[in-house]
């Protein structure tokens, strides 16, 4: 069995591999990049954790997408288009119009799937030509929901893959004394906008009693004030910091150092530690690099894909009728059924309004972005940036519209 990396050279990739290695050892990993310097590194790492383990796969590498595609069972997106430099970019440009900088929501946000949607759709469009039939495409490629709807939009096999909920799994677990696999979280959003309003231990609701003596400690995880976890009775994810705390997100990014440069400091000392031939484990420093359970995230839906096992996992897949608000082929974030058939959501309990605006605002927005990212033009930017609910305003629309295309006219040849 064959399992391609599609930007294998990334310095996330040992976790992954750890991953492999530890839950699923029979699989051929073949790690694909064309950034030689940085594959030439990172392979054989991953080479050395996979020997550690014992495992009876392999760990192959190649620059050629063709080559390492072919024959792949499943295929992994964790590409980058730009590398750190365009995200720092992403990061940056906004906050001259006093917006957020982020690289998966708001102006960076879109930046960033008009660079990667068009790439992620050729590398699809050869894994169905070369790929194993009925491969399936595994996206970890942020923003994850808007470049796994346009996987979904051209036909491909495809289901998105965050690491926010296996965290919260992990951290309610920990809380409650118990194994991470008996806590059944009811997970629901979109990708980057998602909120736990339950977590189920042996079918009883465990979050209520968390939300009551754990309050200010979930609080502080997700950077969000204590009212609003006690207001909507759910812990939000991280991201919705973003939007309920905007204004003062912007002012501490303002003249500090980005998110993006403080990874490539990162970086930079993790290939030169991934060199060392003597090392055979991924190093501590890699925690800090972010993804945290990624592989174990990856290795668990990449099994139930594979074998049919019908695991629980929280993937990004088409509404169909979960959310009644949204359109069928809206693509959300929701605990998932999955087997060989792909994810199905689980029932879900309808949203009150102050996750339904939001998320079906949010999903208008993707449908635009998409739509931008596929054909082009600087009046389809200007429409998702008006439609999103962090910009919104005619004045800021236009002036980020100028600001991302000039930033990334490099990658969008219908831009210069």
């Amino acid at each position: 069995m064959k399992i391609a990396v599609v930007g294998g050279g990334s310095t996330y990739t040992p976790e992954l591999v750890d991953g492999f290695a530890r839950l699923f050892p029979a699989a051929d990993l073949c790690l694909v990049d064309p950034a030689a310097d940085r594959l030439s590194v990172v392979g054989p790492f991953a080479a050395r954790i996979y020997d550690s383990y014992g495992a009876s796969g392999r760990v192959t590498w190649t620059g050629d997408l063709d080559a390492g595609l072919t024959d792949a069972s499943v295929v992994i997106l964790q590409l980058r288009v730009g590398g750190q430099t365009a995200r720092i970019s992403d990061e940056t440009f906004p906050l001259d119009c006093g917006c957020l900088g982020q690289e998966t929501t708001g102006a960076g946000g879109l930046a960033k799937a008009l660079r990667t949607v068009p790439v992620v759709l050729d590398i699809a469009e050869r894994a169905a030509r070369l790929a194993a039939p009925d491969a399936w495409i595994v996206d970890f490629t942020n923003p994850v929901g808007i470049v796994t709807r346009a996987l979904l939009d051209a036909g491909h096999r495809a289901v998105g893959l965050c690491n926010v909920a296996i965290g919260f799994q992990r951290r309610f677990a920990g809380m409650l004394g118990v194994e991470p696999s008996s806590v059944l979280l009811d997970h629901v959003g979109l990708n980057h906008l998602t909120w736990e309003r339950a977590a189920y231990v042996d079918g009883v609701d465990r979050l209520p009693e968390l939300l009551r003596s754990r309050l200010d400690e979930l609080a502080s995880e997700v950077r969000l004030p204590s009212q609003v976890l006690a207001t909507l009775g759910n812990v939000p994810s991280y991201y919705l910091r973003y939007f309920y705390c905007h204004d003062e997100v912007v002012r501490s990014e303002q003249g500090a150092p980005t998110r993006g440069e403080q990874v490539a400091r990162i970086e930079s000392e993790l290939l030169r530690m991934y060199a060392d031939p003597d090392l055979r484990t991924k190093p501590e420093l890699l925690s800090q690099r972010g993804g945290a359970y990624y592989s174990e995230a990856a290795v668990g839906l990449v099994g139930s894909l594979l074998s049919g096992d019908g695991g629980v996992h929280a993937v990004n897949v088409r509404n169909n009728d979960t959310f009644s608000f949204l359109p069928g082929d809206a693509v959300i974030e929701v605990t998932c059924t999955v087997d060989g058939t792909g994810a199905t959501p689980r029932p879900v309990q309808p949203l009150g309004p102050e996750l339904s605006g939001l998320i079906a605002a949010v999903s208008a927005y993707e449908e635009l972005a998409v739509d931008a990212a596929v054909r082009g033009g600087r009046s389809k930017v200007y429409s998702a940036l008006l439609a999103h609910p962090l910009v919104g305003q005619h004045d800021l629309a236009d002036t980020l519209t100028d600001k991302l295309l000039a930033a990334n006219s490099r990658h969008l040849a219908w831009a210069r």
